[in-house]
């Protein structure tokens, strides 16, 4: 916008315009509908200016002869007003009058495109419908922290399935504020009780939306990924009779299913998985045969459960919700899955989120669409023969003071976002966060093809493990000793133990030290 008006403006150095700008500037006390602005003739010189803010200004002076829509306005007043802001104005606070050279013309139709484009703008991404029912002390502020968020999505700061979180719920804020305000237009006298109760229920929806979207705008609330616990499900526990059952997914259960199972196992069928998992109890096992399911439930994992599929597992495809905000989430003792393929559909959060407690996925294939597999502060996970592939971010994320235990996988194809932000490019096939220092062990890994690079570790400060003499050469390529020297003491500082592993072709390099 700024070349567009600036190549317009060289059509012509100066024009009369009118100044429109807010009464507060000439009036202590005045009616808004009675003065919706103040309106001075002036003549402007087209010498626009780019401050930080990138908003144009031009300098004015008042127009012979006086001219106001305030008819008993002092010129002298505005001589002193003009005298204040040492007569530079906003450019779009001023509209070229009509009559004037064929270039003023097209002056006022650039102006109005861009009035018109920033108005936009502001009603779509920056403006609340709540800013007009509450007070905020500092709402430049405010307004600086949304086009922050704004900006983070368009770069990809903030990855592309968790941008379409925050823009699903600032869509259905608008949508149920629109219909709880077409619901009271449709009661025509005092409402009856159901129609009382109905509109709190739409009020509080709109309270609950309004709540959600306040904590995106606000960066100490609006972390990496951002993740927090959404399990709110009790453990069940073990059956009150102390028995385990197996539970078999399948349209129809055979007995060919079963006849590896010992004589004493109490069964359960089920054609749906969600079911399955529904009706489990710490102990129990669910086998899952050839298909394609669906489940809901694979996002509340709260008891210890064993999840295995019979047979290939390219041919056990679990599916996600595209609706859904998670795909697999635990936060039991200890869970396992075992045999299947998990391929992620449009939800926001990581393929597989560790919220607490221990989880293994052993002979796994995770196809990421969101971000990858994420190891929440003070849980762990054991990866086995498992391939994950197309995360938009880290194929492994280790938040500060979780556990893994990564041992003959594949993770390739990673880090599949568009960002400007380097230490977000730099993330790959397993990315850890420290402080405090998660605990990683490495062994037999084929990491490679990822578009940062193949482990990256990333510590708040330079000297946090590294003396400074040692970390000023942290920028090296993969391979200078200097570079293997820090990895080394980084190493050994932190709880990171890497043994027989291929680390190759990933675009940044093998192994990277960031800084945040």
């Amino acid at each position: 916008m700024s070349k567009y008006l600036s190549e317009k403006l060289t059509m012509k150095d100066t024009w009369l315009g009118v100044w429109k700008t807010n009464p507060e500037l000439f009036f202590v006390k005045y009616e808004e509908a009675a003065i919706p602005f103040v309106g001075i003739l002036v003549e402007v010189t087209c010498k626009p200016r780019q401050s930080s803010s990138s908003c144009f200004k031009v300098t004015v002076s008042v127009a012979e002869p006086f001219s106001s829509n305030i008819a008993n306005i002092p010129r002298d007043l505005v001589g002193e007003i003009l005298e204040e802001l040492e007569h530079s104005v906003p450019l779009l606070e001023v509209y070229p009058v009509e009559g004037q050279d064929p270039n003023i013309h097209d002056i006022a139709l650039a102006l109005e495109v861009v009035s018109l484009l920033y108005c936009r703008f502001f009603y779509d991404f920056l403006w609340r419908d709540w800013d007009d029912e509450e007070s905020c002390e500092n709402y430049t502020a405010l307004i600086e922290e949304r086009i922050n968020l704004w900006c983070d999505i368009q770069d990809g700061t903030i990855p592309g399935p968790i941008a379409q979180r925050f823009k699903k719920t600032l869509e259905k804020y608008k949508n149920k504020r629109v219909e709880l305000i077409e619901y009271q237009s449709n009661i025509k006298e005092d409402p009856s009780a159901a129609e009382a109760v109905e509109c709190w229920k739409k009020y509080y929806e709109i309270v609950m939306l309004c709540g959600l979207l306040k904590m995106w705008e606000d960066l100490r609330l609006r972390v990496h990924g951002p993740f927090f616990p959404r399990i709110l499900r009790r453990r069940k526990g073990k059956r009150d009779f102390g028995k385990t059952i197996t539970h078999i997914v399948a349209k129809v259960m055979t007995t060919e299913m079963v006849k590896d199972l010992s004589s004493d196992t109490l069964l359960q069928q089920h054609d749906d998985l969600d079911l399955a998992l529904d009706s489990c109890y710490s102990g129990d096992t669910v086998v899952i045969f050839p298909g394609e399911y669906q489940a809901a439930n694979l996002a509340l994992l709260t008891d210890d459960i064993i999840i295995k599929g019979v047979g290939k597992r390219e041919e056990i495809m679990i599916t996600s919700e595209p609706s859904h905000d998670s795909f697999v989430v635990s936060k039991a003792d200890n869970v396992k899955l075992m045999h299947l393929s998990l391929i992620q559909q449009g939800t926001v959060d990581g393929i597989v989120v560790v919220e607490s407690g221990h989880m293994t996925l052993e002979n796994c294939i995770l196809k990421c669409e969101g971000t990858g597999v994420c190891v929440l502060t003070g849980a762990a996970l054991t990866i086995t023969d498992s391939e994950i592939t197309g995360a938009q971010g880290a194929g492994v994320e280790l938040y500060p003071g979780s556990m893994a235990i990564l041992e003959r996988n594949e993770i390739h194809h990673c880090n599949n976002l568009r960002t400007s932000d380097c230490s977000q490019s730099t993330l790959g096939g397993v990315n850890m966060k420290v402080l405090p220092a998660p605990k990683l062990k490495m062994t037999n890994n084929h990491i490679y093809n990822n578009n940062g690079y193949g482990v990256s570790i990333l510590q708040p400060t330079e000297q946090f493990f590294i003396v400074a003499e040692d970390a000023t050469n942290k920028g090296a390529a993969s391979g200078d000793k200097k570079d293997e020297t820090m990895l080394s003491k980084v190493m050994q500082n932190l709880n990171l133990e890497m043994n027989n592993n291929k680390i190759e072709a990933n675009v940044k390099g093998d192994i990277r030290i960031v800084t945040s």
